[in-house]
């Protein structure tokens, strides 16, 4: 463990340095320092190492209490524990003071830990990793044969020394790469990894830490698959093609290797793995899971809400990373239409979900699970079964029939294997705050697949096959998904928001041929009058708190400009006329109102050029002429031009260049209709 000094015979071990510390002019709070934190300070100095020990453990089971933090942190806690707790004798008070700097990167502000960056603390940090790793591979005695209370302060050590990785990791980029960079912490977390002994909480809590460090990372994902001291990779492998907790956080880590590798469906790494050979291990996770009792009836009693999030976010994550397998694939995927080309018409906005290291809640069989080394006969076998599970995801039949998806796994899985179980779980019952957020994360996984696929371009033969598969699935998540919260009249403008955002992107996908009950579209335009109507309350209130605000939204984002996307989309050919019009009507109206915000103008206007920009569309002559459009949007044009200049390019300059974009466009739609009137 950490290195042993010897006790400096002297009264007591403050810093000769340290600047005096005034106490407190809160009388409370000074009453506090005397009666607790001076003694705890004055005993972490002494020269009795049980005495220290006592301090130090007594100052970890306080320091969660704010008052006691903020006295402690006053006094220079931080600076005692570096110099003198962090390499005392005993390893009792070594760990608590790893406790002690763990609970404080938790409670404490980001700057907190850039602080402790500053102070050295990886240096600290990287010595404690080092014993730890020693002690784990010593022959003499063999860790195992360590009394349990000896173990269990190994691994409490480790325990904090994993959360303030974690931390530091997220608190600054230049502390990430540091991180990195180390190849002492690296070997820690990859022993950990392997280390049958490990107990789960800790064995989570290593692949929590290591999801947090390999997120689009390259170094950190060159380094685990290159590992061969603990063989790291195999290892993961295994674990993720099993159960519980550790295949689900396995599969997370291994997500971000392939990602920051760019092992694609197209180019696969290391026997052919890529993010398909994970949708099922994700998938089976989700399946313990009732929509019926939500979160807490999975037949053991325990909320499992925490690991089903983490198989969510990993799940919206590869469904966001799909976008990129299919760009690079040899493929069409991306295009305007022929009308659009000869006006030259805008590019069309991706928009995808919030993909959120989660808690963990839930059992580990560490009996099947721990051991991961890849020394045990056994392994092979398991190794076996990895590799056939890889081919029959990754692999190409010969005899396969046209239109199959065989040449994109991922895809395949996620829309086969992911996509039921989602949609099964938008529909949880909600119970508890937990089910809302399983909820939410099922929704966000959806959104993300569901507008990777809409933004492929369908008019391509070559796509025809994406579209076959995706269809039928696009139609289940429509009927079983967004029908019931449209039918719900929930009041909830969250989940109004989030299911908005996916019915856009179905919307999209479908072009037109949405499973709508032709009456679907009226409530878009009910819940797009609601979020006008909260928008300019929450205006309101936020003018009475004179700027006390949250930060603002994107405008772009808005639950507004969604209602508008999927207005426009249901009311695309070939969707009846009848509701064309009423969308047509309801665009032109609000396109007309001074008062629409630029975000709700910009898309308005984005979803009339998609709607009308085929002369040979039905609803062309039937709508756009018959209803004269047309002068709606010349009178439109030069108040569109002011619009347009008002919006601050410092301030919101994304939302600048689209209305710019917009005026343009607009400008060239124009001409193009009156060079193209109905025939």
């Amino acid at each position: 463990m950490a290195k042993s000094r010897k006790n400096r015979a002297r009264p007591n071990r403050s810093d000769p340095i340290a600047k005096p510390v005034k106490p407190p002019s809160d009388p409370e709070l000074a009453a506090l320092r005397e009666s607790k934190i001076l003694p705890v300070i004055k005993g972490l100095k002494s020269p009795e190492s049980k005495s220290r020990t006592a301090a130090a453990t007594a100052i970890a089971n306080i320091v969660t209490d704010t008052k006691f933090r903020k006295l402690l942190l006053r006094e220079q806690i931080v600076h005692i524990v570096l110099t003198e707790t962090l390499t005392d004798d005993s390893i009792d008070g070594r760990a608590a003071g790893w406790d002690i700097l763990r609970v404080l990167a938790q409670e404490e502000e980001t700057d907190f830990c850039v602080h402790l960056y500053r102070l050295d603390v990886l240096t600290a940090l990287e010595h404690a990793a080092k014993a730890i790793v020693d002690t784990l591979t010593a022959n003499g005695p063999p860790f195992t044969k360590l009394l349990k209370a000896q173990q269990r302060l190994v691994w409490d050590i480790a325990s904090s020394l994993l959360s303030l990785l974690g931390a530091l990791a997220v608190a600054r980029d230049e502390i990430l790469d540091a991180i990195v960079a180390n190849q002492n912490i690296l070997r820690f977390l990859f022993r950990l990894v392997s280390t049958s002994s490990i107990p789960p909480e800790v064995f989570e809590e290593t692949l929590s830490c290591l999801m947090t460090l390999s997120e689009d990372n390259l170094p950190i994902g060159q380094a685990i698959t290159d590992d061969q001291e603990t063989r790291c990779y195999e290892g993961l492998l295994k674990l993720g093609a099993g159960g519980g907790p550790a295949a689900v956080l396995a599969c997370g880590v291994l997500h971000n290797v392939f990602s920051s590798l760019q092992w694609l469906d197209h180019s696969p790494g290391k026997q052919g793995a890529c993010d398909a050979i994970l949708v099922p291990s994700l998938s089976r996770a989700l399946e313990q899971l009732s929509p019926i009792g939500g979160v807490k009836t999975n037949g053991h009693g325990a909320s499992h809400a925490g690991i089903v999030q983490v198989a969510l976010e990993v799940l919206a994550s590869i469904g966001t990373d799909l976008q990129n397998t299919l760009e690079k694939g040899n493929r069409s995927q991306f295009g305007h239409s022929k009308a659009e080309e000869e006006w030259d018409g805008i590019e069309d906005d991706d928009e995808g979900g919030d993909a959120d290291a989660m808690e963990v809640d839930g059992g580990y069989d560490g009996k099947d699970d721990k051991d991961v080394s890849g020394d045990e006969d056994s392994d092979d076998d398991n190794i076996e079964d990895i590799e056939a599970d890889m081919e029959r995801v990754t692999g190409v039949d010969d005899n396969v029939e046209e239109g199959s998806l065989d040449d994109l796994p991922t895809l395949r899985e996620l829309i086969q294997t992911a996509t039921p179980q989602l949609i099964r779980l938008t529909n949880i019952s909600i119970n508890s705050d937990d089910d809302i957020s399983v909820q939410s994360h099922a929704l966000s996984a959806l959104n993300n697949i569901a507008w990777t696929l809409s933004c492929i371009d369908f008019t391509s033969e070559e796509n025809a096959n994406i579209l076959t598969a995706w269809a039928p699935t696009a139609r289940k998540v429509w009927k079983k998904t967004i029908t019931p919260v449209l039918n719900s009249d929930n009041a909830d403008l969250n989940l109004a928001t989030l299911v908005t955002g996916l019915a856009w992107a179905v919307a999209r996908s479908l072009n037109g041929e949405t499973p709508s009950d032709r009456t679907q579209h009226r409530k878009f335009i009910a819940l797009y009058q609601a979020a006008k109507a909260h928008d300019s309350k929450q205006d309101q209130m936020q003018d009475e708190a004179k700027g006390e605000s949250e930060e603002e939204e994107d405008p772009l984002q808005g639950l507004g400009v969604k209602c508008i996307g999927v207005l426009g989309s249901l009311a695309r050919d070939p969707a009846p006329i009848a509701t064309n019009r009423d969308v047509g009507v309801f665009l032109m109206t609000i396109l007309g109102r001074p008062e629409t915000p630029v975000a709700d103008v910009i898309e308005a206007l984005n979803q009339v050029f998609d709607i009308y920009g085929d002369e040979e569309a039905p609803c062309d002559k039937e709508v756009f002429w018959k209803d004269g459009f047309l002068k709606h949007l010349e009178d439109l044009l030069p108040r569109l031009k002011t619009l347009a200049k008002g919006v601050d390019k410092r301030k919101a300059e994304e939302l600048r260049t689209k209305a710019d974009e917009v005026v343009l466009n607009l400008g060239r739609f124009i001409q193009y209709k009156k060079k193209n009137p109905p025939k």
